[in-house]
């Protein structure tokens, strides 16, 4: 394992074999960087074409919190699957087990560049623990500590 970010990240086609949310619920665009075990740095372009702005809020388009929130949990799989060396299947998912400590410190509008930070804290009986962060333009818009499970059967 490499201490370095990978150098190229992941297109959205890579990401799409990451992670299993389709349009209009997959909220990460691009992988910047990735150091399996440690952290990721991902991007989601928003745009005014997202699905939620006509009704959150008509004249004054802001991004909900928790799809932000869900657009972190989404770069924190990612770092979970990489990490773990497992490509999801119908078989293999994992599912939000907690969130701590969420803050939302600014709006976030069209045509800004949501940077998504998640850190493996801790895993613990296959609970993955995540620090993350979301900016805009180099200025912290949310953060929160999650955690998520694989999908048990049965």
């Amino acid at each position: 394992m490499t201490t370095d970010p990978t150098p190229y990240g992941m297109d959205i086609n890579a990401v799409m074999r990451q992670i299993p949310h389709r349009y209009p619920f997959l909220l990460v665009d691009r992988v910047l960087e990735l150091v399996p075990g440690k952290t990721i740095k991902a991007l989601k372009n928003v745009t005014a074409n997202e699905p939620y702005f006509p009704g959150h809020f008509p004249h004054r388009p802001v991004m909900p919190g928790v799809i932000i929130l869900e657009a972190l949990a989404q770069a924190a799989g990612i770092l979970a699957f990489q990490t773990a060396k497992v490509v999801p299947t119908e078989d293999t998912r994992f599912y939000f087990a907690g969130i701590d400590g969420a803050r939302f410190r600014r709006p976030v509008e069209p045509g800004d560049q949501l940077i998504l930070h998640a850190e493996v804290l801790r895993v613990m009986r296959g609970i993955w623990k995540f620090a993350t962060r979301a900016e805009v333009g180099g200025v912290e818009v949310a953060s929160a500590e999650m955690m998520v499970a694989p999908e048990t059967k049965g």
